[in-house]
């Protein structure tokens, strides 16, 4: 595979990519100091495209395209601004109060691994205070959001879904209203036209059954996300493990709005259980469970010490008593806060759980345990996360995502090696690293 080589300053919001091959390319001294020309182009779609001037023979560039709603994709493209038809889409998702930034150091690392097979969108439809809308309203907006990409890059065929914090929640909802769609045949009916693909079949619901959007499923990744939601438990580290505190938390839930109720598991939409739950079976309408199932590879990263967000037993699935010691956890010696990397096989505590328990003629319902029962059906990878010992431990719940520049750079004076003195870039590497494409 070719090497790439990424150039930018922070603050620039267009990136420039050289592909060397084996023999190199070669760029004059003058056409180095010459200054670089920005373009912006708007295309059909109404997405503004940009992207630097050509550089000279052999170079590649990394194009940044943004619609109208501040949503934008990466890719590699060639000198003269050709797509090079990838065809593994990567859906980004911010957590609470985030932004499509918070992912573009990752995205950028994608694209620097697999120049030829990846686009990496980074999804701004759900920012700063939309992330109170509520896990299925921002859900809703981001399945949207899918759908245009996929309208918009039709040589596609796969599709992964990174999701960091609350981003989690959001893209776990997404791929069940995704599940067993085939939206090109939809574009096709709303442009009436027939496909000649297949989609005329009796049952062109059971072809797509096991894809999301029509595209093969491939990975699911979620960094430090509260899969069992924020309600006792420990699970909201900040809270110190204080009974009290944890329950005036949850009745100030509504604070955070629709997401707070969510999160604390106090949402009782038409009398239905807390979505979280719901979340952790296949109902109805919606099929959670199936549409995870479907992916090649489940993954958590999670921190183990200072997240004090979210805690490391919600965020890596496991209960309590099944965390490993903190004496059984070794540094890796590639990726140096990665301390502990777990296969899990299918839990052999499932077993039927009684959704209704009354104790003392009051329903007693151990949520978590409900949610970990249904969401351990399926086999997942659990990667531990430590950053003790570095400046960034504190800010742990932002450090395993990379997405701040000024806080999780080593210095502020190491400006074009910047990417090398982050903290949390180790564990972005090896997300990308045991990528399936």
């Amino acid at each position: 595979m070719a090497s790439v080589e990424l150039e930018e300053t922070p603050s620039e919001p267009v990136r420039k990519v050289e592909v060397n091959g084996e023999g190199g390319s070669k760029t004059s001294e003058k056409s180095k100091k010459k200054k670089k020309k920005k373009k912006k182009e708007k295309d059909k779609n109404g997405a503004y495209r940009y992207y630097m001037s050509k550089l000279g023979f052999g170079c590649v560039r990394l194009r940044t395209e943004y619609d109208k709603e501040g949503n934008f994709d990466m890719e590699v493209v060639d000198g003269d601004g050709q797509r090079r038809n990838p065809t593994h889409l990567v859906i980004m998702a911010n957590g609470l109060i985030g932004s499509a930034e918070n992912w573009r150091y990752a995205a950028k690392q994608f694209l620097k691994k697999y120049p030829e097979d990846v686009i990496a969108h980074c999804s701004e439809c759900n920012p700063s205070k939309l992330t109170f809308d509520g896990v299925d309203n921002m859900g809703d907006r981001l399945a949207e959001e899918v759908i245009s990409v996929i309208k918009r890059h039709p040589g596609v065929q796969k599709i992964s879904f990174v999701g960091h914090s609350l981003g989690g929640l959001v893209t776990r909802y997404v791929i069940a209203k995704l599940y067993g769609r085939d939206v090109r045949r939809e574009f096709a009916q709303e442009n009436g036209e027939r496909r000649s693909d297949g989609s005329g079949d009796p049952c062109p619901e059971e072809k797509f059954k096991g894809k999301i959007a029509g595209l093969e499923p491939m990975n699911f990744i979620t960094f430090a996300t509260p899969h069992l939601g924020s309600r006792g438990h420990k699970q909201v580290p900040v809270f110190c493990g204080f009974y009290t505190m944890e329950k005036v938390a949850s009745r100030a839930s509504w604070l955070l709005g629709r997401t707070g109720k969510h999160l604390f598991l106090t949402d009782k939409d038409n009398g239905k259980p807390p979505l979280l739950l719901r979340m952790a079976n296949d109902c109805e309408d919606l099929k959670f469970i199936s549409a995870l199932q479907s992916f090649k590879r489940r993954v958590t990263y999670a921190n183990v010490r200072y997240d004090h967000l979210v805690g490391w037993s919600t965020s890596s699935l496991r209960r309590r008593d099944e965390l490993p010691k903190h004496r059984h956890l070794s540094k890796d010696d590639k990726y140096r806060h990665i301390v502990n990397v777990e296969t899990a096989e299918t839990s052999s505590r499932q077993q039927e759980f009684l959704l209704e328990a009354k104790v003392n003629g009051f329903e007693n319902i151990d949520l978590e345990e409900q949610m970990l029962r249904g969401l351990t059906k399926l086999t997942w990878e659990r990667i531990d996360v430590n950053f003790s010992g570095t400046k960034q431990r504190y800010l742990a719940h932002s450090t395993i995502q990379v997405n701040r520049y000024c806080i999780n750079s080593a210095g502020a004076d190491v400006v074009k090696n910047y990417c090398i003195n982050f903290a949390g870039a180790d564990v972005v590497h090896h997300m990308i690293d045991n990528f399936l494409l």
